[in-house]
């Protein structure tokens, strides 16, 4: 029989004494003497010994390997502190330095106990597994060694189409004789060492962990420098089929089995002794089984609201060119990529930041009470706190406030009610008037730029008929107070927050002027009529912009007062320190780092100086170039946050939301209450202190270990100098009592 004789002469081969026995057994597994050890193979799949050498030598003799998926850790700004990962692999490189010899041998010894013997390709091996299926009847035994086994796993993670992952994967011949010409190849460029590293950092071992580090995670909750020899001839054993003996299942017989078959054939190679063999089988397997996070959704339980910050840097990473053409594209990239991503979160301020929201409305409530923190100059988000939970399960939400029956978005909710995603956000009232004042400095304007405020002023914007503030077709918007009529210039009129003020500041400067500064400190528009409005045929008639009837986001917010607090440098809005690639370089875009902030002089300094000099007044801590006028609408804040501090207050048309934002030299935090699901919903005027409160007492304590920083007060032209005599009263401006 040819079979027999062909095996006669293969074993005949290999027993070859000398020096010509390793010449020779080095020839049959190069393929240099291809028929004899190729003939099993070709036979099988009915090839002729032409035929079958002709394809061996049109085989690819290289391997291209692709580097394998990595798993993206994230941290908080500590650098240290988990944050959430994000992957498609669970998979960590290890180098072979930092796995216990235990796995080493384990793996040896349960997938290829001549491994250190052969070049590649196992001719006995080979001549067996073909004696063992011819005798089956069926493939028994499969005849891989772990350098073919890593080509197999090498060519499958490389594959870029499912017909390239079938040609990977299926049972042919023409798929073995690959794998046998690339192991012969990568015998002769990499040590046995490197074989073995690469293959224990890309072998599946079942329950999606890829990598002996992902397995020694997941089964036993250690690194796979501590893995001990029990341990390891378990998760050696998993290799062969992961769900057959999965000794997470209910039934561990099938995992027992194997493992004590690993230990013993541990035990016949002298990788333990036998006495070590026989205590070892006798424990049963102990598992300590974690489940590692994967995307914003699972992030550490304990801090969930983590979880809000971690969609917002996730949203931003899909808005990032550099890491691809299109969003999917960049979510590939952060699933596979392996970076090491430090956020901007600072779990400490953080804290402080939940604490104070959910002190004052608790979880559960239909109101989101909730606030962001940015460190001025960088654009950074320290923290983003709303008293609601991280999470798609609504089983347990209360009800919409409305007439709809559906489940509402509280306590449980993924949604971005603090920004940076897709929501449109909330009316921010007198919070908007910031950007009239900065439109007028940053036009000329100075500060001393007086008007008479009446307590109904009719404005030269048109309104419709019968609309709210409407007095014969025009806009005639209202003071929240009588005792705001008079005459005011930039620090009483934004201390008090007055209305007829504004508006006639925003007449002067023009409303398009008002609409392109929010612009440009970051505001995008999130409706279709807001678009509409800010469109350059509408925005000089947008007259109502001034008392923020746009929706926003307190992250927009926040980082819109920042700029001020930065001289008039503008930063985006920014998740991360640090972005770093598996070669421990920083990831770069056109030359730049990633992470860096990214800053541009949005407003000059003398504009923001004057603007943050007026914001003084309204937290009761007095402005440096002009008095306040006596009273403001959040003379509490300087009292609470005990350090120089500006911001503004604003409330929409009845009371439906209510905020904060307050700002520092070093930190800006802009916090805000109203009812996401039902914006009809108001908060009421009584409920306006927690915005308030909750920003002024985070500003406090995120600070307390930090130098008093002071403002740099305006000087010079800005300033202005007072009128030779107030405005007149009977203002052609002043609309008829209502």
């Amino acid at each position: 029989m040819c079979d027999v004789s062909l095996l006669s002469r293969l074993n005949g081969f290999l027993s070859i004494p000398g020096r010509f026995g390793p010449i020779v057994r080095a020839g049959l597994t190069a393929g240099l003497i291809f028929a004899a050890v190729a003939y099993p193979l070709v036979a099988v799949g009915g090839l002729g010994m032409k035929a079958g050498s002709d394809l061996y030598q049109s085989l690819p003799s290289a391997l291209n390997v692709m580097p394998p998926a990595q798993t993206t850790y994230v941290y908080a700004a500590d650098g240290k502190t988990p944050l959430t990962m994000f992957y498609d692999e669970y998979r960590k490189f290890t180098p072979i330095s930092a796995m216990s010899e235990n796995i080493q041998r384990a793996i040896v010894a349960s997938e290829d106990g001549r491994f250190y013997e052969h070049r590649g390709v196992d001719a006995k091996g080979i001549a067996r597994a073909f004696v063992a299926n011819q005798t089956a009847g069926t493939v028994s035994q499969g005849a891989s060694t772990l350098t073919m086994q890593y080509v197999r796993m090498a060519l499958r993670d490389g594959s870029q189409t499912p017909r390239e992952v079938m040609a990977a994967t299926e049972q042919t011949t023409a798929r073995k004789l690959r794998e046998m010409r690339l192991a012969v190849r990568i015998e002769q460029e990499l040590t046995k060492t490197e074989i073995l590293e690469r293959y224990l950092n890309v072998a599946y071992f079942g329950h999606r962990a890829y990598g002996i580090f992902a397995a020694a995670q997941i089964f036993f909750s250690k690194l796979p420098a501590d893995l001990t020899v029990a341990e390891a001839a378990t998760l050696a054993g998993l290799v062969k089929a992961p769900s057959a003996f999965d000794p997470a299942g209910v039934d561990q017989t099938a995992a027992t089995d194997r493992r004590n078959y690993v230990i013993d054939r541990m035990a016949e190679m002298g990788y333990v002794s036998a006495e070590t063999a026989v205590t070892t089988k006798a424990e049963p397997i102990a598992l300590h089984v974690t489940e590692p996070p994967n995307d914003c959704i699972s992030v550490a339980p304990e801090i969930n609201d983590w979880g809000f910050f971690c969609d917002f840097f996730k949203n931003w990473w899909l808005d990032q060119p550099a890491f691809g053409d299109t969003p999917a594209e960049r979510l590939d990239k952060l699933r596979r990529g392996g970076y090491r991503i430090v956020s901007s979160l600072d779990p400490g301020v953080q804290a402080i930041a939940m604490n104070e929201v959910t002190t004052k409305e608790k979880i559960g409530s239909s109101y989101a009470l909730g606030q962001v923190v940015i460190q001025p100059g960088t654009g950074r988000v320290k923290a983003m706190a709303v008293n609601r939970v991280y999470s798609l399960d609504k089983t347990g939400n209360g009800r919409h406030t409305g007439s709809s029956d559906e489940p509402g978005n509280y306590p449980n909710t993924v949604n971005p009610l603090l920004g940076g995603g897709d929501l449109p956000g909330y009316q921010a009232g007198s919070t908007f008037k910031m950007f009239t004042m900065l439109a007028a400095l940053d036009s000329g304007l100075p500060m001393n730029t007086w008007f008479y405020a009446p307590q109904t002023y009719r404005s030269q914007y048109f309104a419709g008929w019968g609309e709210p503030a409407s007095c014969s077709g025009r806009w005639c918007p209202s003071n929240a107070s009588g005792s705001m009529t008079g005459n005011h210039a930039m620090w009483t009129g934004f201390g008090k927050s007055v209305n007829t003020y504004f508006v006639q500041l925003e007449q002067k400067v023009g409303a398009e002027k008002v609409v392109g500064m929010a612009e440009r400190l970051g505001l995008r528009w999130r409706t279709d009529i807001d678009k509409l409005q800010a469109s350059p045929a509408k925005a000089n008639g947008w007259g109502s912009f001034t008392l923020g009837v746009a929706d926003t986001t307190p992250l927009e917010m926040a980082n819109a007062y920042a700029t001020v607090a930065a001289d008039g440098r503008y930063c985006e809005a920014l998740p991360v320190i640090s972005i770093t690639e598996t070669d421990g370089k920083p990831a770069m875009h056109n030359g730049v780092e990633i992470a860096a902030p990214r800053c541009s002089q949005a407003v000059s300094p003398d504009a923001a100086r004057a603007a943050a000099d007026a914001a003084r007044c309204v937290t009761g801590y007095g402005a440096a170039a002009s008095g306040c006028g006596g009273w403001s609408t959040a003379p509490q804040v300087y009292g609470l946050v005990g350090r120089p501090v500006a911001g503004k207050t604003g409330t929409t048309d009845n009371n439906r939301a209510a905020w904060f934002v307050g700002f520092t030299p070093d930190l800006a935090v802009a916090s805000f209450m109203a009812d996401p699901d039902n914006p009809f919903h108001g908060v009421g005027g009584g409920n306006a202190w927690k915005p308030i409160e909750a920003a002024s007492r985070t500003l406090r304590q995120a600070l307390k270990d930090q130098p008093i920083a002071y403002f740099t007060a305006p000087e010079g032209n800005i300033i202005g100098k007072a009128p030779a005599q107030a405005p007149a009263k009977n203002s052609a401006a002043l609309a008829p009592a209502h």
